[in-house]
């Protein structure tokens, strides 16, 4: 399912051989590691953030972009440790999120009708046929941007990027609009005392070790790609997809029966699955044989989307089919992919009190069920853009013309992101007491 379909198939061939040829992105020992804290999380003693562009853009790897990216995960995660009182995982949806699935494979646009576009891996957004055209030739331009990005990050981890012992790197302008302004800026000094008693204890100061800090995720969609970076390595046993450390099959690919899901059982990354409305029981048993048939803390994610008017209704049903199946998997909270709507104008747009909802409503009904939320799906990005509407300052539908810029789906911005995290570290504060 939703696979590109190539007009020259030797070409393809070519690059898929060269691709082969490449060097990884990630490392087998970082993708064990990420498995180990994902145990840890599904057992209660981390929490996981994923988030990031909805889907990449090649123009978007530029050093601003990607460090502002960084830093607003960065912020989040700070934030989110004050909320959880436990380590924060990070896992960013950049370096690969190149491709997407469509749910019309045409487009059609003034009577005529071109291949819908699939993301930069695939094809281009430019409404022409020789952009809509899959070109094998960008799986090479989209490894080489993931590269590029990775070795930014890296850079800025190790070269002291996450050091935020200074609360104004946190450019909280947007704090005087909220009502909560106080409980803001009492938690950031809250983060600012605590990064200083950890390394008064520690003797290491924050953000000056060499330690692998940020982890990578994207849609196993396009399928050719992700095999051509799947090998076996030297003193592991199995085999690896190292295009990223933590692949997921999407709603539309997650059929237990499907191709997706069958390349998925096949490697030892921890692996997640997008589960939606309707989902059944013969569904999640499938999943859980396919994907996790040891029933292994770390190795399977299941990101539920529901949206915040349906998961009251859809969330306990999942959480007891799973039960049923023995199932001993890390639950994460995708609030945004159930909460899209269109204007009037036929803008897709978000509106943050929905998404705060859907979260919300995650932590209380997994409390309600004796467990844990073990972490949130969120799609945003450093930039201030204007795709979803509310948060503190209020952006209404008018605001979205003033800076649209996504081609799939609306992000939160910087500071409608920066607030989530507030509001999720303030409920989980709450839920403490």
């Amino acid at each position: 399912m939703q696979q590109p379909e190539y007009p020259d198939g030797e070409r393809l061939s070519r690059v898929l051989a060269e691709l082969r040829q490449l060097p990884p992105l990630v490392t087998s020992w970082e993708v064990l590691l990420l498995r180990q804290q994902l145990a840890e999380a599904a057992a209660g003693e981390r929490f996981v953030l994923q988030a990031g562009d909805c889907a990449e853009r090649f123009v978007y790897c530029t050093p601003d972009r990607i460090a502002n990216t960084l830093k607003v995960l960065l912020q989040m995660s700070l934030v989110l440790v004050v909320g959880a009182q436990r380590p924060v995982i990070r896992i960013g949806r950049f370096a690969g999120q190149y491709a997407k699935p469509r749910s019309a494979d045409l487009e059609t646009r003034g009577g005529v009708q071109l291949p819908s576009y699939r993301g930069d891996n695939v094809n281009r957004a430019e409404f022409t046929a020789e952009a809509r055209t899959p070109d094998p030739v960008l799986l090479l331009r989209g490894h080489e941007r993931a590269a590029l990005t990775l070795n930014f990050v890296r850079s800025l981890v190790k070269g002291g990027f996450a050091d935020l012992h200074h609360p104004e790197y946190f450019d909280l302008d947007w704090v005087q609009h909220s009502p909560l302004a106080d409980d803001y800026h009492r938690m950031v000094d809250t983060i600012g005392e605590s990064l200083r008693f950890m390394e008064n204890v520690l003797g290491v100061r924050a953000g000056e070790t060499d330690r692998i800090d940020f982890f990578t995720a994207h849609e196993a969609l396009h399928l050719a790609y992700e095999e051509a970076q799947t090998r076996c390595v030297p003193r592991q046993s199995g085999w690896f997809n190292l295009t990223t450390h933590f692949p997921w099959a999407g709603l539309r690919t997650n059929d237990p029966h499907g191709a997706h899901i069958e390349y998925l059982r096949g490697i030892e990354n921890p692996v997640g699955v997008k589960v939606g409305l309707g989902v059944t029981r013969e569904q999640v048993a499938g999943w859980m044989e396919k994907l996790d048939p040891q029933r292994t803390p770390g190795r399977l994610t299941l990101i539920h989307r529901f949206g915040a008017k349906r998961i009251a209704e859809a969330l306990p049903r999942l959480v007891e089919q799973v039960r049923a199946e023995g199932g001993s998997v890390l639950w994460v909270c995708d609030a945004m992919h159930g909460n899209t709507q269109t204007t009037a104008a036929g803008v897709k747009t978000r509106h943050f009190a929905d998404i705060y909802a859907e979260v919300e409503q995650a932590f209380d009904i997994h409390r309600a069920l004796g467990q844990q939320l073990g972490g949130v799906h969120i799609e945003l990005t450093g930039e201030n853009v204007t795709e979803c509407i509310g948060g503190a300052r209020g952006q209404s539908e008018q605001d979205l013309a003033r800076a649209y810029e996504s081609e799939v789906d609306p992000r939160l911005n910087y500071e409608q992101s920066l607030e989530l995290a507030f509001l999720i570290a303030r409920k989980m504060q709450m839920e403490a007491k």
